[in-house]
């Protein structure tokens, strides 16, 4: 681990000797492309100056408690080792953690899907509550969120609802949010005051990038329809709304949130794109898209990875064991509390894999 610290090190100090240049300094390209591997590694970097900070403080300390008659100086000495050697299996922990492989999708904007699974009206308003949440998450983060299509129920909830997220390492945030999560509270309409159960669904997908997915015009059908829901006097007026199917696939996306027909069909067509990506991947990595499905399942109340449950005022993922009674401020977007664990948690597995 060491010799590949030292040589992202020596990569580190050459990639900045080369950005202080000023023939560099003109070239944009370059400079750019410069910049970018910088940010790569930057983090590594600077944990592993502190790791050679505190592995010199400790050689520092060790000699003098074996070589030291004094014994104020050895009681220092002993002091500071034990004060350092935690700090030390910390920093040596974290930086295991950054040499891990990335992901290549961290960085990509998501397309995000939400579905009402079992439990009826009241599945759809939770399906409606989660969608709400994700908007809060991501105005928190600074990203931006647009809703490409949505199915509304009478009641205020949603049958299903597509959304596209855009911003900095948005996909390295949601990824584990993929799979059924369950709620547990009293219905509005429930007069006996019962505790009922529902779920609702979400997937969460890299967007393509156009070099990867092709599509081909001619294995397209495109409709276009009025749209519905809230926009003024141009909706139920105008055919503004398009629905793409893609043939070869049976793939079907719809997209009515903008005004003007070419902005839906760019929005759909990126939906269509993220979800062929998705499908080619699964078909490369078997293993991959049975870990999706199984995630994900059918939306029975049974399989979740999340369960909010009301009278209580928790929040448990149940891939992690962790449990949180903040559950009001989880729905209103505060998900670092969840987030964060299950990143930490998946990293720690795949560490241990790549040691096995």
């Amino acid at each position: 681990m060491l010799e590949r610290l030292e040589e992202i090190a020596r990569k580190h100090a050459s990639l900045r000797a080369e950005q202080a240049d000023p023939e560099v300094a003109v070239d944009r390209n370059r400079s750019r492309e410069i910049a970018i591997k910088l940010a790569e590694i930057a983090d590594v970097v600077e944990v592993y100056q502190k790791y050679k900070g505190v592995l010199s403080e400790l050689e520092g300390a060790r000699e003098i408690l074996a070589e030291s008659d004094d014994e104020e100086m050895r009681s220092m000495a002993e002091s500071e080792i034990e004060d350092l050697e935690p700090r030390s299996a910390a920093l040596e922990d974290q930086l295991k953690i950054l040499l891990l492989p990335a992901d290549p999708n961290d960085e990509r904007n998501v397309i995000l899907e939400i579905r009402a699974g079992t439990g009826g009206d009241e599945a759809a308003l939770f399906a409606g509550e989660l969608l709400r949440m994700y908007g809060r998450y991501a105005e928190n983060q600074g990203w931006r969120m647009s809703i490409t299509d949505s199915s509304e129920t009478g009641l205020g909830g949603i049958k299903e609802a597509v959304a596209m997220i855009e911003g900095n390492k948005v996909f390295s945030r949601l990824k584990f949010e993929s799979g059924v999560h369950r709620v547990q509270r009293v219905p509005s309409t429930e007069a006996s005051g019962r505790i009922h159960t529902s779920a609702a669904t979400v997937a969460v997908m890299p967007e393509a990038e156009a070099v990867e997915v092709v599509v081909d015009e001619k294995d397209l059908r495109i409709d276009r329809f009025c749209s519905s829901g809230p926009g003024g006097q141009s909706v139920n007026t105008t055919y503004s709304a398009v629905r793409i199917t893609h043939l070869p696939t049976g793939l079907v996306v719809s997209c009515q949130d903008e005004k003007s027909q070419i902005q839906n069909k760019a929005k759909a067509l990126r939906v269509l794109k993220a979800r062929m990506l998705e499908l080619e991947e699964a078909a490369q990595d078997a293993e991959r898209a049975s870990q999706r499905r199984s995630q994900i399942g059918t939306g029975d109340r049974s399989e979740k990875i999340r369960t909010y449950n009301f009278p209580q005022g928790r929040v448990t993922d149940h891939r992690i064991g962790l449990t949180v009674h903040r559950l009001h401020e989880v729905l209103d977007g505060e998900l670092d509390q969840l987030i964060d664990p299950a990143v930490e948690y998946y990293q720690a597995e795949q560490l241990r894999a790549e040691l096995d």
